[in-house]
Formats: structure tokens, sequence, C-alpha cells
């Protein structure tokens, strides 16, 4: 009879773990996870963040999402723009339905969206929604009453006969709407506070090949009227950081172009006049892999659909082409990349948006019509902390964690160089040249060399000095005694000759 008890126990828990409802979290689910060191050499690293949890529209209780094309982060709230319903969902960290928006109050009335493509929240709760389809961004306060209405310029020389589609939006401290707008090339549209047009900003620099300026020096007037207009790169995204900087994302580029890394920069970060400011000190450039093949219909290097800023100045790109995301550090390092294309847990079909909530990311997938949230590890807790404490500037503090993430991975280059980083900022310059010399990170060791050799000649200055006298002095007095005998040397010759 116990037996038996035994046996019916065994089945009920073996039944339960399968038909229980999905928490969407498994072992199997873990992502693969790597970094490049110098030589462009992929590394299998240990996971960084790991995927927690799959949202789905019809987990809310709401249907199913149709076409989402974007999400966006306001304290502990996620928005979720479901643009083929024409709503946007907000739910918390846990994917806890908060509340359903699918219209807004415009002169008492109530209005819905068409196609909506974005939306930004201010941190007094107004938002501010990119109606695609109705060519208008919304302003409204937090009860939904629609405040103001930005439009297409009246002006012919801003976008001629193309209407205004706005397409993703950001505002900063100082009320200034930002906007990437469909089939523009001159930058993002800015608005000021009033919702007047402004200017364009951080156009993508463009330059012609050689051929180009050759063939264009040879056309007639009326051919290069005929000409079809070179004109610089669309962006596929833009994002805002604590600091208002934009960080902006492009993917419309050809492989040589990347290549030369001379017209085109996958991420930017953009300052008040549009330059582009991101520090680009890694082993390479921050555009995603460094390899890649062909497989089925991914070809061709990381095409970077979105990038989200988080405090500490890291910043993580959402790569579409294979389904990866990257994460990179303030100098341009690459901390690590994560994820992938298929249907399991925490990789993706058609990823297009990226945000995150302190240090959680959230991904929105358009074709598996999913959000899935990731979390940090413990080594992705000790980069992040050895991050965050180097930019406060505890760095002996920061050394400790890097010397943490060493532990669970030797081969972690970041780390070797985050110590290094640390014991450069304390002063400590011919420790940290090891550090350095060992990752061949020579930017950071010709700093700590020039630091060493300066703290050197400081503390060697007397000697110097002494030896610089004495290569003066020494010199002058053998001189003279040299004299002096050769002199000697003549007198006893001519007295022996008088002899």
């Amino acid at each position: 009879m116990i037996r038996k008890a035994k046996k019916l126990i065994i089945y009920i828990i073996l039944l339960s773990m399968v038909l229980i409802p999905k928490d969407r979290v498994s072992a199997e689910s873990e992502s693969y996870t790597y970094t490049y060191e110098y030589f462009d050499f992929q590394l299998e690293s240990p996971d960084a963040y790991t995927p927690q949890a799959l949202l789905l529209g019809t987990d809310l209780g709401i249907g199913d999402f149709n076409n989402p094309k974007s999400l966006f982060v306001r304290d502990e709230y996620l928005y979720i723009v479901d643009s083929g319903n024409n709503r946007i969902v907000v739910v918390d960290r846990y994917f806890e339905l908060i509340r359903v928006i699918d219209k807004v109050i415009m002169d008492g009335e109530e209005v819905t969206f068409l196609n909506p493509s974005d939306v930004y929240v201010t941190a007094n709760g107004d938002m501010y929604i990119c109606d695609a389809d109705n060519n208008r961004v919304l302003h409204t306060d937090a009860d939904l009453n629609v405040i103001k209405t930005y439009v297409k310029p009246d002006d012919p020389t801003v976008l001629g006969e193309t209407n205004f589609i706005p397409l993703k939006c950001v505002v900063d401290k100082a009320g200034r709407l930002f906007v990437l707008a469909g089939n523009v090339n001159q930058g993002f549209m800015e608005f000021d506070k009033e919702g007047n047009f402004t200017n364009f900003t951080g156009a993508n620099p463009v330059k012609a090949t050689l051929w180009q300026a050759l063939q264009k020096r040879l056309m007639t007037k009326e051919q290069r009227a005929r000409m079809i207009l070179f004109v610089p790169t669309e962006y596929s995204n833009l994002a805002i950081d604590k600091d208002d900087f934009l960080y902006a994302t492009t993917n419309t580029f050809t492989t040589d172009q990347l290549a030369t890394m001379k017209t085109v920069n996958p991420v930017r970060k953009l300052n008040s006049i549009g330059e582009d400011i991101l520090v680009r000190n890694g082993y390479e450039p921050p555009i995603g892999d460094l390899q890649w093949g062909a497989g089925g219909d991914m070809t061709g290097p990381s095409r970077f659909e979105d990038v989200t800023a988080m405090d500490n100045d890291t910043y993580f790109c959402l790569d579409r082409n294979r389904g990866r995301i990257f994460g990179y550090d303030f100098q341009g390092n690459m901390l690590y990349a994560f994820g992938g294309a298929g249907n399991k847990l925490g990789y993706f079909q058609y990823p297009i948006s990226i945000e995150h909530m302190g240090t959680d990311l959230f991904v929105l997938d358009n074709r598996a019509v999913s959000v899935t949230r990731f979390t940090l590890t413990e080594f992705g807790k000790y980069i992040n902390e050895g991050l965050a404490l180097y930019k406060e500037g505890l760095y002996e503090e920061s050394a400790e964690y890097w010397k943490k993430a060493l532990r669970l991975n030797g081969n972690y280059d970041l780390a070797y160089i985050g110590i290094g980083r640390a014991l450069l900022r304390k002063g400590e310059y011919q420790e940290a040249m090891k550090y350095f010399k060992s990752k061949r990170d020579y930017n950071n060791y010709s700093k700590a060399f020039a630091e060493y050799r300066k703290e050197w000649v400081e503390e060697n200055i007397q000697y110097l000095l002494i030896g610089a006298a004495a290569l003066v002095i020494v010199p002058l007095v053998i001189s003279k005694i040299l004299k002096r005998f050769k002199g000697g040397a003549a007198n006893y010759e001519r007295k022996d000759r008088d002899l």
C-alpha cells in the first residue's frame, strides 16, 4: 500500500511538471554567449544575461499582438506599441497588465490611432505618440488629453511633396522633440517645445567614391540634373540617455562601407549639435559580429535595428539579422553578445526593439509577436558593478568585481583591461602596464607608460640632474687634467733636451 502511494505521488509530480502552466523559464532556454579577443576570434563565455519570461498578448487576455513595432520603458512600466491593433499596451516588469491605450481625448472627443509606431513618456507622465498613418505626433498629458499635435511643417523646402510619417521619437529635458520620419534622409526632425520645426540634426555624413566624383565631373549639366541624388542613408532607430545624448542606429550600408568605416557607423552618439561623439577605443568599433558567414536567409554583417543606453553609459544594440544583442561599455569595448535566431526562449525570429528597466533587458520580436525579459546572471552582475564603480571613481572596488568576473571566465579580456584601468586611475602605472600588455591594449598601455615615465622622472630628478651635470663637468675636468699632463710632459722633454 505504501509502495503504491509512493508511486502515485511520483506520477502526480511528473504529471504536474508536464501540465504546469508555462512560466516560460527553463534550463533549456539558456542563450549562447560569446566575446571576441584581440585577433577577432570568437570565445565562448558564461551567460551575462539569461531569459526569464516571454510575453504574448494572449497571456494578458487581450488577444494576440499584431505587428508590434516598438517598446518604451518609464520607471516600472513597459509600453508595447501594438501597431496592428492600433493600441499601446502597458505592463509592469513582471508582465502584469496595467492598461490598454487605444484612444485619446482631442477637443473633447475621443480619437483613435492609425498604425501607431512609437511612444515616448516623460517623467511627469506626458505621452508623445507617433500616429504614423494619421501623419502626426500626439502630445498628451497623463490623462490622455491632447496638448499639442505635431504635423508636417508648413515649409515646402522641408519635406516637399512627401507626407510626414513619424516612425520614432524621443524628447529631451528641455521639451525638444526629435522625430525619425519616413522618407527623410537629412537626419532627425527637431521641434521646439512650442511645436515648431527648427531644423534637422545628426544627418549621416556621405562621401562619394573616386569613381562617382570622376563620373560626375565628366557629365554634362543635363546628365547631372538627371542623375539620381547621392543622399545620406536613413537611420533605423534612436534613443536618448540620461544626459540627453541621442543614440542612433543605421543598417542601410554595404559590406564594403562597413569595412572602411569611412562612410558609415552602425551606432552613433550625437551631441546637441548633431556631432557623433561615440568613443570607439575597443579592439574593433561597435559593429556587432566581427566574423560572419551565410546560412539560410542570414548573410552579411550585423544590422542594428535599435539601441538602448543605460545609466552607467553602457549600451546594447539589437541585431535584426541574426537576432543577437551586443553590449558595449563607455569606451566602445564589446562586453558580450548573446541571443540568436530560433524559436527557443532567448532567441528571436525578427527582433526590432530593445529597452531596459534598471538592468533588465526587454526585446520585442515582431514576427513572434512577443516580448522577452532578460535578467543579469552572477557573471553579468560582476561586469555591471565593475563598470558602475569605475564610473563613480571607486577604482579599488571596481577592480575587485573584475577579479570576481575572472574567476568565472579566465579568458575575459575586458576584466584584465578593467583591472588595468583601475590600477591606472589609482596611480599604480607599472602594474597597470602588465595587465594592458597581457591583452594587447596598446592605447591604455601607452597612457600608463607615459604616466610611469613621468613619475619615474620626478622620483629620480636629482640623480638625472647629477648625471647631466656629470656629463658636462667630467669631460671638462678630464680635459684640464689632460692639458696639464701634456704641459708637464712637454716641460719635462725641454728640460731633458737642455741637459
